[in-house]
């Protein structure tokens, strides 16, 4: 398939879908009283026996995927049920159309290797409810990260406790089939020291193996990334739509400091600058993105934390308003959101750091307007509700906790749009 399709399909997509993707611009409700439902992943088994050496994982209190009505006025969420699971669906995907969605499934232990396993579900739009279409295996232990590829053809998985990306085909009625591409990351493991950690910092996650912790396509849907925290690198891979297979692609990557550690990513709306958040350093880095080469060139770090911190901290989400005005950092330790202006040639400028009401924040996510903030305060068993400021990037809190068991990402489906 051409270039021009795959954006023009990419971009038909992310109106459809009308939910706060980073990258995407904010969406306005067609039908103000069609529902807006939320779905929020948690960590929701025994882990301490399942994975006893992961220090930073939970024992487990959410239920599975707990699923909400969205107030559009106010942003509070009201629960309208739950699909329960013991496997810890931690991350989730919606596709455009807001028919499907998809759970990685971050305990399961399916075979003789422990591989993890990945979800679809068919969506009810009336009543928000899941119905479990197909269970697959996810191509690696632990997968911790799903995303769609723009063509809607095909869901893209990282495992973190297996080290490794998969590619799984989506048929047309939404199942998932057996993998069409893995890829095992290799290469030099990192110190366990953070060269760019704040003063007496003893943050320390992933660097005693390969731990892929995020993939995702690029705009245009010619190239996937994929980040790998233990080998401080993000890889970039030339992608065949009609096959699903990874090729590498030359320059195959780019190399962060050893030991900082990437964890997500985060494009900005005009699909040229590339954000990444590194867990153990505490650093945002800035790339120019050049589509036409498939070329990232580092140009700016910055810290997430504020002037003067010490100590461990552990960073976490990565995420650009819709308008491109700002970007948002997630603090696990400092508990806090660090707020980022983004300047004319996309540098960052701190301005501000919000307290998240509750400890070891994981994710966030805007509502499909962009007025709310939503935070997954994992340890804290809770989601904390905030207002944001489009003028000048602030959060303001607005009083609502929504209590959620280790809370790890939340995700929106407005059914005033898509199909």
């Amino acid at each position: 398939m051409s270039e021009r399709p795959l954006r023009r399909q990419f971009l038909q997509q992310t109106l459809a879908l009308g939910a706060a993707v980073a990258g995407g611009r904010f969406a306005t409700a067609a039908d103000p009283n069609a529902p807006l439902w939320a779905y929020v992943g948690t960590f929701s088994s025994p882990l301490q026996d399942v994975l006893p050496t992961q220090v930073d994982l939970p024992p487990g209190n959410g239920r599975g995927i707990h699923i909400f009505r969205v107030d559009r006025q106010t942003g509070r969420l009201t629960p309208a049920g739950e699909y329960r699971s013991g496997t810890s669906p931690s991350c989730l995907a919606v596709n455009p159309a807001g028919t499907r969605l998809y759970s990685a499934n971050e305990t399961d232990r399916v075979g003789d290797q422990g591989e993890g396993s990945v979800s679809a579900f068919a969506v009810n739009r009336q009543t928000g409810a899941l119905e479990l279409l197909n269970t697959v295996k996810a191509g690696g232990a632990g997968p911790t990260y799903v995303s769609l590829h723009p063509a809607g053809k095909h869901l893209l998985v990282a495992n973190y406790f297996g080290g490794s990306i998969a590619v799984l085909p989506i048929l047309a009625d939404g199942r998932l089939g057996e993998a069409t591409d893995v890829r095992v990351d290799e290469g030099k493991i990192g110190p366990t020291k953070a060269p760019h950690a704040p003063p007496g910092s003893f943050a320390f996650s992933g660097h005693d193996r390969t731990h892929a912790h995020m993939i995702e396509a690029d705009p245009t849907g010619k190239f996937v990334f994929h980040v790998d925290l233990g080998l401080d690198r993000i890889f970039v891979w030339r992608f065949d739509v009609a096959t699903g297979k990874l090729a590498p692609h030359d320059p195959a990557g780019v190399s962060l400091p050893p030991g900082d550690g990437p964890r997500h990513f985060a494009f900005h709306p005009n699909h040229r600058w590339f954000y990444s958040i590194q867990e153990e350093g505490s650093t945002l880095v800035l790339f120019d993105w050049d589509e036409k080469t498939g070329r990232l060139t580092e140009r700016q770090t910055i810290s997430t934390l504020p002037p003067g911190y010490e100590g461990s901290n552990f960073c976490s989400e990565v995420l650009v308003s819709g308008d491109g005005k700002f970007l948002y950092a997630g603090n696990r330790l400092h508990d806090s959101i660090g707020i980022f202006a983004i300047g004319p040639t996309g540098e960052l400028k701190h301005v501000a750091d919000e307290w998240t009401r509750g400890n070891y924040p994981r994710s966030f996510n805007f509502d499909p307007t962009g007025r709310f903030l939503y935070c997954c305060n994992q340890r804290a068993d809770n989601l904390a509700v905030f207002e944001v400021n489009r003028e000048t990037g602030l959060l303001k809190f607005t009083g609502q906790f929504v209590g959620v068991g280790n809370p790890s990402i939340i995700v929106f489906l407005d059914t005033a749009r898509g199909a």
